[in-house]
């Protein structure tokens, strides 16, 4: 590594920890006035307070790396170019493609560490972040588990096991209701492919129903829809599903295989890993629009300003199209991998297109 090298590398990782570390303290600001309301109605302590936010911090910085990464290029470049030198360099003979060439390695860097943390750190983090607000602050009885990618739940009138449970639509895949009387002996077992939430209360579908009686052999009968009176709502299975921000990647991608061998629809879970990937190296692509933009511009043009405003426009931009892109591809009406990588690919033609524009 040159000089030169190193001199633009350290510009640049300064000025991106800065930001990552603002943005991050204004993260945990937002999370804690959304917040403030639940902790001081179910009367949190400092500490519970103070862990729930300190376990927060993982996911949010996985959420705020790749616009840190898009302003410490916009800032670092427009620094350069307003102290000419940018011209320094390019009348020694250096191209601004070499000049740039260690801040697009500092960022497949910075990807890979990104990807590290949403695969080992924040996911268990958000795990002990929930735990934290709904049984330590909340005081929820935590009555299920999630083991061996199915749900268990020990109910009021039995144990419950499903395959999936969807917590946006409402509805259970794969259900099995064990009922037990007090010597915990079976009675009764249900069987059912499909339930959903309706008017208050669980519709099930193409159940089956099997009685046990000492002495006897059990009774079957199959019902094609049946309202079954169960006494938990959906928001009590909320704190045993495991949501897919406390995944990694591998778990998620085992956790689909699972389901789609089983034959229910993994959809929603397969956007969600593709996002997974999409996401880490999304900051690939934002560090080469902030290099160009930098130097699209005469050399002496360049604000700082007006580079944090790009920056801000352009990284909320992504953000937006990315959520929504997602959404659509969770509701089925685009497949899951484009949906994932639609924003990488508009946003990575772009880059490219900027990237050759600029004069060397």
């Amino acid at each position: 590594m040159t000089i030169l090298d190193r001199y633009v590398t350290k510009e640049f990782i300064g000025i991106f920890f800065l930001v990552l570390l603002l943005f991050t303290s204004l993260f945990m600001i937002v999370e804690f006035f959304e917040r403030i309301r639940m902790f001081l109605s179910h009367k949190a302590s400092l500490y519970q307070i103070v862990s729930y936010l300190f376990f927060r911090i993982p996911m949010m910085v996985s959420l705020v790396i790749p616009a840190s990464v898009l302003l410490a290029s916009l800032i670092a470049f427009s620094s350069l170019s307003k102290n000419c030198e940018i011209v320094a360099m390019k009348a020694n003979g250096i191209s601004l493609y070499r000049t740039s060439l260690p801040v697009i390695t500092t960022s497949v860097l910075i990807c890979v560490l990104a990807f590290l943390n949403s695969e080992f750190i924040a996911p268990y983090s958000n795990q002990k972040a929930e735990h934290i607000k709904l049984v330590e602050i909340q005081k929820r009885e935590p009555m299920g588990t999630f083991k061996q990618n199915q749900l268990w739940y020990r109910g009021k009138d039995g144990i419950y096991n499903f395959k999936m449970f969807d917590p946006q639509m409402n509805t259970l895949q794969g259900i099995t209701i064990n009922y037990l009387d007090k010597d915990f002996t079976l009675k009764m077992r249900i069987d059912a492919e499909k339930a959903e939430w309706k008017d208050g209360q669980w519709v099930f579908y193409n159940l089956l129903t099997t009685r046990f009686t000492e002495g006897e052999f059990p009774s079957l009968e199959h019902i094609s829809t049946k309202v079954i009176d169960l006494p938990e709502k959906p928001s009590d299975f909320n704190i045993i599903q495991k949501k897919t921000d406390t995944m990694g990647y591998a778990e998620l991608r085992k956790y689909v295989k699972k389901i789609q061998s089983e034959g229910y629809d993994a959809t929603r879970y397969i956007v969600d890993m593709q996002g997974k990937i999409a996401f880490a190296l999304v900051s690939i692509i934002l560090v080469i629009i902030g290099i160009s933009f930098s130097l699209m511009k005469t050399e002496r043009s360049g604000g700082i300003m007006q580079s944090i405003g790009v920056g801000i426009i352009i990284g909320f931009s992504y953000w937006i199209v990315h959520a929504f892109a997602l959404s659509v591809g969770r509701s089925g009406t685009i497949p899951p991998i484009i949906s994932a990588w639609f924003a990488n690919v508009v946003l990575g033609i772009a880059s490219t297109i900027m990237f050759f524009r600029v004069k060397t």
